[in-house]
């Protein structure tokens, strides 16, 4: 079975599923179809606490909601060089995956369907669909585009987005976000939620002595000596960035997760979609 073939199968078989009744849709509030009742989580919003229940169960419960009309879902991709790197298996895999999950929780859902591949330019864009074949399109475009070299634009990503978009709709922007973008804008007429792919060897690097590494975005060459010193440095700047990226996106009120190369997406998915 070919990598695509797997990737398939296992998130059609987590969506339509293990995770059936658990991916509703991020826009809540009056006037939503009613789905199931769920544990209280640290983050739930306490306005969606259904206190009759909570009393029974001594127990706090909230009501977990649908929105009533129908979605549409635009789902982008950024493969910039630097989701070619992965100690389990490759980021752009992770994306991949992920896209693959939302995808088919999307159709499952009854919601439009349609997609996005950035670098500093687009290299795909599929209409709105509720047709299941283009989750296989959407996946295979991912794992056959050569990523090396290639750079990210994230003001190009929210202008295009703004502007070619004309009806509200629910964002999902998956990438490396080894650069900060500015959503602003593009959060105020639209839902906007970042998935942030990382691969736990490139914030907690091991040392190596020294050594040469490519840049895969410029194929640059950085030689040196990559002892404890430089390690720890590396680290703290990549947490200082994080912070800042965590501000930024908190401060644009765009909603987001972060998911490892060694980890299950459904989990970090399924918690983000139950209304954290």
């Amino acid at each position: 079975m070919s990598k695509l073939q797997k990737i398939l199968v296992r998130a059609r078989r987590q969506v339509f599923s293990e995770m059936v009744g658990n991916n509703p849709s991020i826009f809540q509030g009056e006037g939503y179809d009613f789905i199931e009742l769920r544990e209280y989580m640290p983050g739930d919003d306490i306005r969606k606490i259904d206190w009759n229940i909570t009393a029974k169960m001594q127990k706090p419960f909230i009501k977990i909601f649908r929105e009533e009309r129908e979605l549409n879902v635009v789902i982008v991709s950024i493969l910039n060089g630097s989701v070619h790197f992965g100690s389990k298996k490759f980021k752009q895999e992770l994306i991949a995956e992920i896209v693959a999950l939302l995808s088919y929780s999307t159709l499952k859902n009854g919601d439009l369907l349609s997609s996005y591949i950035f670098t500093d330019k687009i290299i795909s864009h599929s209409k709105p669909t509720k047709k299941i074949h283009q989750v296989q399109k959407n996946v295979e475009d991912i794992l056959s585009f050569d990523a090396l070299n290639k750079k990210v634009d994230f003001k190009l990503i929210a202008d295009t987005l703004f502007r070619r978009l004309k009806r509200k709709s629910l964002i999902l922007v998956v990438g490396d976000y080894f650069e900060i973008p500015d959503f602003r804008i593009l959060a105020k007429k639209h839902e906007v939620i970042s998935v942030i792919v990382r691969d736990k060897l490139e914030e907690n690097p091991p040392q190596m002595g020294f050594a040469s590494l490519v840049d895969p975005e410029s194929g640059a060459v950085l030689e040196g000596d990559f002892n404890a010193s430089s390690v720890r440095a590396y680290s703290k700047k990549v947490t200082e960035h994080d912070h800042n990226l965590f501000e930024k996106l908190r401060v644009d009120q765009v909603r987001f997760t972060k998911i490892y190369t060694d980890s299950m997406p459904s989990i970090g998915l399924r918690r983000l979609f139950e209304g954290r």
